[in-house]
């Protein structure tokens, strides 16, 4: 308990931002979330969960685990490696825009109560910063289930892409690739995603991790690419609390944070106004996805990272 208790207070953005090592940052996600597992409804899954997956009516019966049915009073099939092992790409979302924190903002704003008293307490990473430890955790959960991971990280155009493989030499690349990385272009999500879809020969499950604060209409078009080619497509929008709740109090100076425009604004004039607006934006992308069999899932950069997890796992299971 002592254990599975130091692995899951690490499942906290802000707690893990402490680590400095990104494989280490991996682990203790996955491990802490895995140690939690007993008490979720996802029974199927455990640390062994790559190679079991429970009894569906025309299985094979020759292939029912009775060493777990014994332990669990549950009925598990055997999977192999040929069985388990796909191709996933993990699309991570480096621009500008990924920068932002409700932290960093407040910092460079000089102002002490930036974003009001609702937000002032809350203490957030940046969205690249999440997206990266999702990504980093994402690749080696994965690996644990001898799934081939592949990473691409892109702005205006593809900046790095490791092709997918499965094995430990391949994670390497992908953390020290993550460990490294910094927001420097605008933001060129559907380009970018159209161009992966032309790399990817083989079916696979294409992970999206990004603010998908883009074109919204050739965003979702380029999200349809993937499923043109019959992917299984799984997006993460990551959006910072403040993103979604805006501002309170005082005037504020507000910067774009890739063309560095600037303006003034009472948020309580405006806060109304920019949270229907910041509704109607994220809904679009929600029944988009919806209507193209995505799954989509909003996560906020305090989101603890088992809920992230099990969002992933829930629609893997579905497959099952």
């Amino acid at each position: 308990m002592e254990k599975e208790t130091e692995y899951r207070k690490y499942l906290n953005p802000a707690a893990l931002a402490k680590i400095s090592n990104l494989e280490l940052k991996a682990k203790f996600v996955v491990e802490g979330f895995m140690a939690g597992l007993h008490r979720s409804p996802y029974h199927g899954f455990s640390i062994e969960f790559a190679e079991h997956r429970q009894y569906m009516p025309g299985d094979d019966l020759k292939f029912l685990d009775w060493k777990v049915f014994a332990r669990t009073d549950k009925y598990f099939i055997k999977q192999y490696e040929e069985e388990t092992n796909l191709k996933a790409y993990i699309l991570l979302d480096i621009s500008k825009s990924m920068d932002f924190s409700y932290n960093k903002a407040k910092k460079q704003s000089g102002l002490k109560k930036f974003f009001g008293k609702n937000n002032g307490d809350t203490k957030t990473i940046t969205k690249l910063e999440y997206g990266s430890y999702l990504a980093a955790s994402l690749a080696y959960l994965m690996l644990l289930q001898r799934d081939a991971v592949s990473l691409a990280t892109y702005d205006t155009q593809i900046r790095k892409f490791i092709p997918p493989r499965s094995s430990n030499v391949n994670l390497k690349y992908i953390l020290k690739e993550l460990s490294g990385i910094s927001s420097v272009g605008n933001t060129g999500t559907a380009d970018c995603l159209h161009q992966i879809a032309e790399k990817i020969k083989r079916r696979g499950i294409i992970i999206i991790i990004s603010d998908l604060l883009d074109n919204q209409d050739e965003v979702l078009k380029s999200l349809s690419h993937f499923r043109y080619d019959k992917n299984e497509v799984i997006v993460f929008q990551i959006l910072d609390p403040v993103e979604i709740s805006f501002l309170d109090g005082s005037p504020v100076r507000l910067v774009d944070a890739e063309t560095k425009e600037e303006i003034y604004s009472r948020p309580v004039d405006m806060k109304n106004e920019y949270a229907k607006a910041m509704q109607t934006f994220i809904k679009k992308y929600k029944d988009g996805c919806i209507s193209e069999n995505i799954d989509y899932t909003l996560l906020t950069t305090d989101t603890p990272f088992d809920i992230s997890l099990l969002k992933y796992l829930n629609k893997r299971a579905k497959n099952y």
